[in-house]
């Protein structure tokens, strides 16, 4: 069984990108266009680690992380923000919200392998 991530992310491009950087390095993945659907699936599914936007229609990513914090099924799973926000004390406003990290968009595709690394090691 492979180790699984759930991409929350409404932008298409964006959601691709991910996607394929993360299942060339051997990830499972799974998608969601919005806060909402992430938080159902996050229950159904039970990602190892759940990459999450912040600005999205339906449930932005600082309420879906309140609800999967508060709910005892999803509470333990890690979680990264992904944000165009990168002003001073974003970064200490997401992770005091319920993110255990943060990666600022645009995306660096040689950085962003290396963050989901220490949050969910790569199959072998």
């Amino acid at each position: 069984m492979g180790v699984k991530i759930l991409v929350v992310e409404d932008n298409e491009k964006n959601r691709i990108l991910i996607r394929d950087l993360l299942e060339y390095h051997g990830y499972e993945v799974l998608e969601a266009v919005n806060g909402e659907a992430g938080a159902k699936m996050a229950r159904t599914h039970r990602p190892d680690l759940i990459l999450m936007d912040i600005q999205m229609p339906v449930m932005d990513g600082l309420t879906a992380v309140k609800l999967l914090k508060s709910d005892p099924e999803t509470k333990n799973i890690r979680l990264i923000a992904l944000t165009s926000f990168a002003m001073k004390g974003d970064r200490e406003r997401f992770l005091k919200a319920g993110f255990d990290d943060y990666i600022a968009k645009p995306i660096d595709t040689r950085t962003l392998p290396e963050i989901v690394q220490r949050y969910a090691p790569a199959p072998k």
